[in-house]
């Protein structure tokens, strides 16, 4: 058979299943809290495998295998990144979120101070975040569609930005957060399964010998024994080591402040099932990192670097899809044809139920904090009202993020996916910690915080070697860097808390003091947590 038409099959299969799953849960959506946080109906279990759906992105799949491939131990640091940050979130957001909130990030804020101005900083923090981390998954789908159509034609990477944009419209609006959440379960199950047999595949190549696989992978590179050792490419300058130190900061601080990460801990009945499905989203995630050290390994040892550094004309975000390529016994094998067609079904999954994840979250936040909480605040609004103003935002968040994926394709989306951590972690955890640990924290601590940090994170990034001054920057032909780091989390994530510091402590708010005992109880307890769902 030939291998587009495998590929169209499988594809259109994937699609078919999801767009399946989204019209049953469809009927099973009658309510607010059912479009925003599927009722509260999922086991631990199931929330667990939905996280994991949510957060191992194509990102992780893609772009963090293709940093291996290129840059060896320092390309592996993206893996422990992520993972560790999973103990942040564990130990001191999860359980306590679910507790004091109802739907979104803004909830817990607003419970003890002024809704206005709380719900406007966080919901336009969720939108940027999530518009950046959009950015990433969507030039990932561009690139995987090309490469299996066997093209390189910029025509068909835009038409499938937005392709793509269109589908994940299709999920949040139709589905909600039951939908969402089903289409993350069976990819997260898909990309598991796809993995460890490539994982399986590679490790046979090399007698299931890791020792021999590393040493492969370092003839491979050109780079010898400094493949895998430190300082590739963060150790050269005084300056990379700094940036590799702000993009650790970002990535382990920054799950903790990821709307749409935050918002599945609204989804399970309990606080109990909140810890457990953070205990199964780290299984499964630490298994599939370790995996990526074999997919990015393997990649560096069977493919011709050629194919993956785009100094050389290649494209380091294909590096998993090629490998699965080559062990299947190489182009235009059937085998090959096979197992690519495959892991491209999975990644265009696992794409789609993170894009409907980042989707869903931005528009309730739309809805529920600027819409409910800021626009019509003293009117009644009616729950089919706030559930029709996020399908709308949906469609509009959902056009801004395919107009941005159409220029930013020449960038790493693990990378683009780092900047998205940084503003998270500038913007958002300064305030979920502070409002949930300081008793004196206030109203303009939060707004300052979210506030300065965002501007900070964009604005650094803005004045990047990201955006102008290299051949892979956003604009290669300009140059206005000024700032020299790649990531801005080591600048800019102090930055918001020492404003949320400052803010506090420059005004008094005696009611959000007098407020923050009764957030205490409830989010150490779970008290009155069901209060705050029903009313």
């Amino acid at each position: 058979m030939d291998t587009q038409v495998l590929t169209t099959i499988l594809f259109l299969t994937v699609v078919a299943l999801t767009v399946g799953i989204t019209f049953w849960a469809s009927r099973q959506t009658k309510t607010a809290a059912d479009y925003y946080s599927g009722g509260r109906s999922f086991s631990g279990f199931q929330n667990g495998l939905a996280i994991g759906g949510d957060y191992m992105s194509a990102a992780s799949f893609l772009g963090i295998s293709g940093a291996i491939a290129l840059y060896g131990y320092d390309g592996f640091l993206y893996s422990i990144g992520f993972l560790v940050a999973w103990l942040v979130a564990l130990l001191l957001v999860a359980e306590m979120l679910r507790n004091a909130g109802r739907y979104t990030m803004a909830d817990q804020l607003a419970f003890r101070m002024r809704q206005r101005p709380v719900r406007t900083a966080a919901s336009i923090s969720t939108v940027v975040v999530s518009i950046f981390y959009l950015l990433a998954q969507m030039v990932g789908a561009g690139t995987l569609v090309a490469l299996l159509l066997g093209v390189d034609s910029e025509a068909v990477k835009n038409l499938t930005i937005v392709g793509v944009g269109a589908l994940m419209i299709f999920y949040v609006v139709v589905g909600g957060m039951k939908g969402t959440t089903y289409v993350q379960i069976v990819k997260a199950v898909l990309l598991m399964l796809g993995s460890a047999l490539i994982v399986v595949l590679v490790l046979a190549e090399f007698d299931f010998n890791l020792s021999k696989l590393l040493g492969a992978a370092a003839d491979n590179s050109g780079k010898g024994e400094a493949f895998l050792q430190p300082g590739l490419q963060y150790g050269a300058t005084l300056t990379s080591q700094i940036d590799f130190l702000s993009l650790g900061l970002a990535l382990v601080l920054g799950t903790a402040g990821l709307p749409h990460i935050l918002i599945r801990f609204y989804t399970v009945p309990t606080a109990q099932d909140a810890r457990k499905s953070v205990l199964w989203a780290i299984g499964l995630i630490g298994a599939f990192y370790l995996m990526t050290l074999v997919l990015g390994f393997g990649a560096a040892a069977l493919l011709d670097r050629s194919q993956v550094d785009p100094l050389e004309g290649g494209n380091q975000n294909l590096a998993s899809p090629l490998l699965a390529e080559a062990v299947g016994g190489g182009e235009g094998s059937t085998g090959g044809a096979i197992l690519l067609a495959l892991i491209a079904a999975v990644a265009f999954a696992t794409i789609l139920a993170v894009v409907a994840g980042l989707t869903l979250a931005s528009s309730s936040s739309v809805a529920h904090d600027l819409y409910k909480g800021v626009i019509k605040k003293d009117e009644p609004v009616t729950e089919k009202e706030e559930v029709r103003v996020a399908r709308i935002a949906a469609f509009v968040i959902g056009a801004v993020a395919i107009a941005l994926s159409i220029p930013a394709q020449r960038l790493n989306i693990a990378f683009l996916v780092a900047l998205a951590f940084a503003v998270a972690a500038s913007a958002n955890l300064p305030a979920i910690i502070f409002n949930m640990f300081w008793r004196r924290f206030n109203t303009r601590g939060a707004t300052w915080s979210i506030y300065g940090g965002l501007i900070a994170a964009v604005g650094l990034v803005f004045f990047s070697p990201v955006m102008s001054g290299l051949p892979t920057s956003l604009f290669p032909d300009s140059d206005w860097s000024i700032f020299p780091l790649n990531n801005p989390g080591i600048i800019s994530i102090p930055i918001g808390f020492l404003l949320g510091y400052i803010g506090t402590i420059t005004s008094k708010e005696p009611e959000a003091e007098d407020r923050f005992t009764e957030l205490e109880v409830r989010a150490l307890t779970g008290a009155g947590a069901e209060q705050a769902v029903q009313h």
